[in-house]
């Protein structure tokens, strides 16, 4: 089997603005791909790039989707290990546009192997449930959001926070006491607080029961986790700190750590991320599998994979909740409340509308 051709579109979802410490999206800034093989399998990836986070836009992950096709010509879609080390050596980095195209090698490959792909990765079907989360606002808004969730039958919420710590405080009090003491509520500071400031929020947070928090400070204040998870009553959760297993392996050599966020628009897809929660698993760290901005195409994909990785015991997969205004995806997960649910379709089993994708920008390579 050999990659005959690759269609790369520009695939942008409108969008009720989301805030979070670093900036504002208002736009899904994502890129589809199909990957179409000489056996007429034709597997599908996308990314969603978060500039702020990860460092790559739309418009980079297209320019190097372009030059990802024409490096893969002509080759075997199966050699997953190959393709993606010829990533590599072609760019450092880049993480985001290369998750859309392991995406797609992992869906050739579990079609041809005719298995879903949770099966293909050595998984079955088992019940997963999300969070939803809730962008910065007002306190009074951010309250009155959590109370609606909770009447929608919502179990799990995240809060991102990370801006002014005094206003964070009173966003977490107005919040608890607005949904009571049965909902589990996760904050998400996105690298917003100083040492000081995460000193002072999550200390004063500890009698709101708050089951983690994601990446208090700036990933450059690394050195600073080992102490603050001794300070703080509330576990700390590396996120923006962990984009390799790399990372991983030394963020938890230096227990900066008590649980790791997997995404695939960070690591590169489906391989990193195997290798990220092995390292977790083997030193005792659980994770959580999270994203960024995608629609269903990466979303079926992440579903897939929790399936497949005891290790993932938190799910954050609301991606498609946050605010997007068109869905334009056919088959793959849906949800029951916040419970996502597979069918046993081969591969990721979802695929775009091509009504929409005529619309957007793109090229075959």
């Amino acid at each position: 089997m050999t990659i005959t051709e690759t269609e790369i579109y520009k695939y942008s979802i409108p969008m009720v603005p989301f805030t979070i410490a670093t900036g504002t999206m208002h736009y899904a800034q994502n890129i589809f791909i199909r990957v179409h093989t000489s056996e007429g399998i034709t597997g599908v990836g996308e990314c969603s790039a978060f500039p702020m986070i990860a460092a790559e836009t739309q418009a980079t992950c297209y320019e190097m989707a372009k030059d990802f096709a024409k490096l893969w010509k002509g080759k075997d879609p199966l050699s997953i290990d190959e393709r993606l080390h010829e990533l590599d050596l072609f760019t450092a980095g880049n993480y985001t546009a290369k998750s859309a195209f392991d995406l797609a090698l992992y869906d050739i490959s579990a079609k041809h192997a005719k298995q879903p792909l949770y099966q293909f990765l050595g998984g079955q079907q088992k019940s997963i449930e999300s969070d939803l989360t809730i962008g910065i606002a007002d306190p009074e808004t951010m309250a009155e959001t959590a109370l609606s969730f909770k009447q929608r039958g919502v179990h799990m919420i995240k809060v991102k926070l990370g801006k002014d710590v005094a206003t964070d405080i009173e966003r977490i009090k107005k919040i608890r006491n607005a949904i009571g003491d049965t909902i589990i509520l996760r904050i998400d500071a996105n690298q917003g607080w100083s040492f000081e400031d995460a000193v002072t929020a999550l200390t004063l947070m500890g009698q709101y029961d708050i089951q983690f928090c994601e990446q208090p400070m700036r990933k450059w204040n690394d050195h600073l986790l080992p102490e603050l998870c001794k300070i703080s009553p509330i576990p700390i959760m590396a996120d923006e700190s962990v984009f390799t297993h790399h990372d991983a392996a030394r963020i938890i050599r230096n227990n900066a750590c008590h649980y790791i966020n997997i995404k695939f628009a960070k690591s590169g897809g489906i391989r990193e991320a195997i290798r990220i929660n092995e390292i977790a698993e083997q030193h005792h760290i659980q994770c959580m599998l999270g994203g960024m901005l995608e629609s269903r195409i990466a979303l079926t994909a992440k579903v897939h994979f929790a399936m497949a990785m005891e290790n993932i015991k938190f799910y954050d997969l609301d991606t498609c909740l946050l605010g997007h205004q068109e869905d334009p995806v056919k088959g793959g997960v849906s949800y029951a409340g916040m419970e996502l649910q597979l069918t046993d379709a081969y591969g990721i089993g979802a695929d775009v509308n091509d009504q929409y994708l005529s619309k957007l920008a793109y090229i075959i390579i």
